[in-house]
C-alpha cells in the first residue's frame, strides 16, 4: 500500500497538518482512535467517511515517518 494516495497535507486545511483523503480528519486523529482501544469497526461506524484502507494509511503513514526519524548517536 502506498499511504500517499490516502494522506494529503493541505496548509490551508486543519493547519496543515496530514489528513485522510483531503477530508478534516488527522492521521493522528485516527491513531489516537485507534490507540485509545477503539476497534476497527467502531472507528469506521463512527465515521462513515473512513475505509479500512484509510486506517492502513495512516498507520503506514506513521510507520514512514518514524523510519525517518533522525537517531542520536550512543555516547
Amino acid at each position: 500500500m502506498d499511504y500517499r494516495n490516502f494522506i494529503t497535507i493541505d496548509p490551508n486545511k486543519r493547519g496543515g497538518k496530514p489528513c485522510v483523503r483531503g477530508l478534516r480528519i488527522t492521521v493522528y486523529e485516527v491513531l489516537e482512535y485507534i490507540a485509545s482501544d477503539m476497534t476497527e469497526k467502531e472507528i469506521l461506524d463512527d465515521f462513515p467517511d473512513l475505509t479500512r484502507e484509510d486506517l492502513k494509511a495512516c498507520i503506514a503513514f506513521a510507520a514512514d515517518r518514524e523510519r525517518r526519524l533522525m537517531t542520536v548517536p550512543s555516547a
